[in-house]
C-alpha cells in the first residue's frame, strides 16, 4: 500500500525535520497544502528547502509553481477544474465514481472521523459497502490509484485494505503527533504487512 503525507497548513517549525525524514524512510510523495500562503511565500518556502526534493513535491495551491520550481504535479481541488492531471480530491462516491479514470490519483475523504478537525466525518452518502462496491469495480479505472484521508492511521490500514484503497494519505495522524516521523514509519509498517497478508493469501 502507497503511502503519502499531506504538510502541515501552517508554519510548524517540526515539518522540514519531519520531511527530511519521511523521505529517509522511502516517501515518494509530499503533498504541499499551505492554503492561506500567497504564491510568493510558498515559492519562498519551497526554494528554502534541498533541491532534490522538490520532484516529490506536489502542491495543492499556486500550480504555476510545479513548472517554476521543478516539483512533481498540482493537486486540483476545484470542481470546475480541467479534467485529468496527476491527482484530485474527492469527498463523495459520486464525485469518486466520476473522477475515475480521469486522474492517476484520486485522494478520498474523510473516510474515518477527522483527528483534527472535530465534526468533520465521512460524506452523507458514505457507506462501506458502497464504497468498496465502487473500489472494487472501478470500470474502465484500473490505472486510478485512490488514498483514503481522513482520520488514517496505523490501526486502521487494514480496514482500508479491506475496502480496496490502493494507499492511504496522513495528515492529522502525523501532525497532532509529539514524534510526526514516528507515527510515519509506524503506518507505513502496517501497510507492509498488509502487503506481506496480501501477497502470502
Amino acid at each position: 500500500m502507497k503511502v503519502v503525507v499531506i504538510s502541515s497548513e501552517s508554519r510548524d517549525p517540526r515539518e522540514v525535520p519531519a520531511m527530511a525524514s519521511f523521505f529517509d524512510d522511502g516517501l515518494e510523495t509530499y503533498h504541499v497544502r499551505k492554503p492561506a500562503w500567497t504564491q510568493d511565500e510558498l515559492a519562498e518556502w519551497i526554494a528554502a528547502l534541498p533541491g532534490s526534493w522538490r520532484p516529490r513535491l506536489v502542491v495543492h495551491q499556486h500550480g504555476a509553481l510545479v513548472e517554476r520550481l521543478g516539483l512533481k504535479a498540482f493537486h486540483q481541488r476545484d470542481a470546475g477544474a480541467a479534467a485529468g492531471g496527476f491527482s484530485r480530491s474527492c469527498h463523495s462516491l459520486e464525485g469518486l465514481r466520476s473522477c475515475l479514470g480521469r486522474y492517476r490519483r484520486l485522494v478520498f475523504g474523510p473516510v474515518f472521523d477527522s483527528i483534527t478537525k472535530r465534526g468533520y466525518g465521512p460524506p452523507s452518502d458514505f457507506s462501506w459497502d458502497a464504497l468498496a462496491a465502487v473500489l472494487r469495480a472501478r470500470p474502465g479505472a484500473p490505472s486510478t490509484e485512490v488514498l483514503a484521508v481522513g482520520g488514517v492511521t496505523a490501526a486502521r490500514i487494514p480496514s482500508c485494505r479491506r475496502l480496496g484503497f490502493d494507499g492511504v494519505a496522513l495528515m492529522g495522524a502525523v501532525w497532532s503527533a509529539r514524534e510526526p516521523a514516528a507515527v510515519f514509519r509506524d503506518v507505513v509498517d502496517a501497510a507492509s504487512r498488509q502487503e506481506a497478508a496480501t501477497d502470502a493469501a
